[in-house]
């Protein structure tokens, strides 16, 4: 899914960053694993619509 921030989407130069929609990270619940490297990462939506990114 390509989803263009108001931000660049009036501005044809530039770039157009990759994002995703948090519920299909998180495939319709709260929580997701995202690994880097050998690290990996809780994303959790709260109660309130907020992010939050823990290691």
């Amino acid at each position: 899914m390509t989803i263009h921030s108001p931000a660049t989407a009036g501005h044809p130069s530039a770039p157009v960053l990759p994002a995703h929609r948090a519920e299909d990270l998180t495939d319709g619940g709260h929580l997701a694993h995202i690994a880097l490297g050998d690290q990996v990462y809780t994303l959790r939506i709260t109660r309130a619509g907020k992010l939050i990114l823990t290691k």
